[in-house]
């Protein structure tokens, strides 16, 4: 017999579902890079936590047929189908809810989140062309590296093709707030459980602002302030590092992925509102793109949370977050307009 529990909720801090128990709309999944280091542990954790009935499709350019069949033994009522090659992708796409892409190629000892725009770009762009002409109308969940460009680039291609929605197109930042949990419970002897950082700006170095100076009930030095920002800032060159050129961070953005997901979900098809930090189109800021707490309803962003009280030290921080914003998120534009 096949049992999934239910895992205790918390749609802002550390908790993931694990379990499709609540979720009652069948939704058709498209997973874009499922073959992949971020992608195959994601899938299995889509496996488990797709609402019952659902579709599971997974694409790639290679190896995606096996890990679709070894998918397809696990006994949750997921259906999961593998879509290998560009010639596929529109057979993946269509009548999807929501898109998920990891895909692209991943960070390496001594690289910079920039480093890998050259690949990635072209990928991304290539990827929502599939989207905006086969299922224009879904959620957009975008992982691939540098975030902070590849999501004004998916919106560049949806704009061109006349079906830009601001509020169903997001890039995956929950990875910043699942190690700033983590972080701050180990620093300060906390239940990471009861911990939910924000974290605002966008999804690379400088750009990471963890609003540690409003958790409830926990304070930090100066100098602890400024040596936690700087962790998790440089968190995933961490696991780069750690795994010395094998890798990059895969199974806690497969986490954090799900995680998100989960809220899409949940918001889709249930009537419950869900909140995740993203890096999403944002008015009134002094950049176009911003990541922040968002609110998802089912048909996809009903608000934008204002950028929290912040201390002097975070203050300063935000200054350096949009200048780097602004130098990101343009050459995302220009890749698009000027290609």
């Amino acid at each position: 017999m096949c049992i999934r529990d239910r895992v205790s909720t918390q749609s802002t801090g550390s908790h993931i579902f694990l379990s499709n128990i609540h979720l009652y709309k069948m939704v058709k999944v498209a997973l874009l890079g499922a073959a992949g280091g971020i992608g195959q542990p994601l899938a299995l954790l889509l496996k488990q936590q797709l609402p019952a009935g659902s579709h599971l499709a997974l694409a790639d350019i290679v190896n995606v047929t096996g890990v679709a069949v070894d998918l397809s033994h696990i006994c949750t009522p997921v259906k999961v189908t593998s879509h290998l090659g560009a010639d596929k992708l529109a057979e993946a796409l269509t009548g999807a809810d929501v898109v998920v892409i990891p895909a692209g190629v991943p960070r390496k000892p001594g690289m910079t989140r920039d480093d890998l725009f050259n690949v990635n770009a072209g990928i991304v762009r290539n990827l929502v062309e599939g989207v905006a002409v086969n299922c224009p109308n879904a959620w957009i969940a975008i992982i691939t590296n540098p975030v902070n460009t590849t999501v004004p680039i998916a919106a560049e291609v949806l704009k061109k093709h006349g079906v830009f929605n601001p509020h169903k197109l997001f890039g995956v930042t929950t990875l910043d707030i699942v190690r700033s949990n983590t972080f701050v419970a180990e620093l300060k002897s906390q239940d990471v459980t009861k911990v939910n950082v924000s974290v605002i700006g966008g999804h690379s170095g400088v750009t990471i602002l963890p609003v540690l100076s409003q958790i409830p009930g926990v304070t930090f030095t100066e100098e602890e302030h400024t040596k936690l920002t700087k962790r998790i800032q440089d968190a995933g060159t961490e696991v780069v590092d750690a795994k010395q050129g094998a890798g990059s961070a895969t199974l806690s953005m497969a986490f954090a992925a799900a995680k998100f997901v989960h809220s899409i979900l949940t918001a889709l098809t249930t009537d419950q509102h869900t909140t995740e930090c993203a890096y999403v189109k944002v008015d009134g800021l002094e950049t176009e793109y911003f990541a922040g707490p968002v609110v998802l309803g089912k048909d996809g962003i009903v608000e934008i949370k204002p950028i929290p009280q912040l201390n002097a030290q975070e203050q300063a921080q935000l200054k350096e977050v949009y200048h780097e914003l602004k130098v990101n998120i343009q050459k995302g534009v220009d890749f698009v307009n000027k290609a």
